[in-house]
């Protein structure tokens, strides 16, 4: 199965943003880089789409594609349908701001010499959203209000560098909201973030996707955030700049079949220490991350793999393979024996948002 194979409730309607077979070849001094493998993907209206993997996987690198930042080097990227390099000029500007970008780093994603309300109502002036800057003042304190910084007109004559990080952030989401965008590319958004304000902006944006109807492309090293924000939606799993697992997110967090969507969940810290002490742990042979330079044969994660077997992993590069109803990974072992024991899916209540 590929990961652009909708579920029962989205069949039928064409899928928002969608990633068809896209790689992205970079030239270096090394050799060909590749960055991202032939990846397919699909977000639909309203949707979450968590994209999980370490640093260095291709994560980002897929986001600059699917926001219409970077050409892919092969494959396509279609808005709506459309692919998204064949538009016109004014429909790639209106497909740019229908898709908005939250970068990392609060800290450099604000102009410093502007106010916020000048960064707030710079886009709503320049597309014409607004007819005045009495009019455009006002959208601001909406938008500042909707992402919890009130009273907002305390905010609103205030530089990037007398907020917080977690202040600067939400305004980068007003700032993302401006041009009612359908979606929300959120790159690592809260990682540089306390982690007692990264759940608040975490709930902030979680109430923003149920009440607008935003669909999120939502990039994160940390399976912990994404089963967070992204409970309802689905997860891509992604190593080496390929797609290894994918599915919903409880069957992802709580049924993985992939080794090293496992060892990511082995990775997870947890509160209790007696359950830390207790909890079985994915063994891998090798810490160390290949270089993109000098891939791996076959399967990519082949040397790290603790269900390595010689003359079929390090073969043929897996594809990604229906393992159960919902659910696909990209393993030679797995895909031949199943996993056994794993349970289908996850429980019924919903954690955080």
């Amino acid at each position: 199965m590929s990961a652009l194979e909708k579920s029962p409730e989205t069949a039928g309607s064409t899928p928002l943003m969608t990633l068809g077979g896209v790689s992205q070849v970079f030239d270096t001094k090394a050799g060909p880089i590749r960055a991202v493998d032939n990846v397919d993907l699909s977000v639909n209206p309203g949707e979450v789409l968590c994209l999980v993997g370490e640093s260095g996987s291709g994560k980002t690198t897929a986001a600059r594609m699917a926001a219409g930042l970077a050409r892919p080097t092969s494959g396509r990227v279609a808005f709506d349908g459309t692919d998204i390099w064949s538009m016109k000029r004014n429909d790639f500007a209106t497909f740019r701001r229908s898709v908005q970008y939250v970068h990392q780093d609060p800290y450099a994603s604000l102009n410093p010499t502007r106010t916020i309300q000048q960064t707030i109502t710079a886009p709503l002036l320049k597309h014409g959203v607004v007819k005045s800057k009495k009019e455009a003042a006002d959208r601001a304190v909406e938008l500042l209000t909707k992402v919890d910084l009130t009273p907002a007109e305390n905010y609103l004559p205030k530089y990037p560098h007398q907020l917080s990080g977690g202040q600067r952030q939400r305004v980068a989401v007003a700032r993302a909201l401006t041009l009612d965008p359908k979606l929300i590319i959120a790159d690592e958004s809260t990682s540089m973030l306390d982690v007692s304000i990264r759940i608040s902006v975490l709930a902030m944006l979680g109430r923003l996707r149920d009440d607008l109807g935003v669909g999120f492309l939502f990039i994160t090293h940390d399976l912990a955030i994404a089963k967070y924000f992204g409970w309802r939606g689905k997860t891509a799993v992604m190593y080496l700049g390929r797609i290894v697992e994918f599915g919903p997110t409880p069957k992802i967090i709580n049924a993985p079949t992939h080794p090293y969507t496992r060892a990511l969940i082995d990775a997870i810290p947890e509160p209790d220490p007696d359950l830390t002490k207790t909890k079985g742990r994915e063994s891998l042979r090798s810490l160390e991350i290949p270089s993109l330079a000098h891939l791996p044969s076959g399967c990519s994660f082949h040397p790290r793999c603790p269900q390595f077997e010689d003359g079929l992993c390090d073969g043929a590069v897996p594809e990604l393979t229906t393992i159960r109803s919902g659910q696909s990974a990209a393993c030679h072992v797995v895909a031949r024996d199943g996993v056994p024991g794993a349970e289908d899916g996850g429980p019924p209540d919903e954690p955080g948002t």
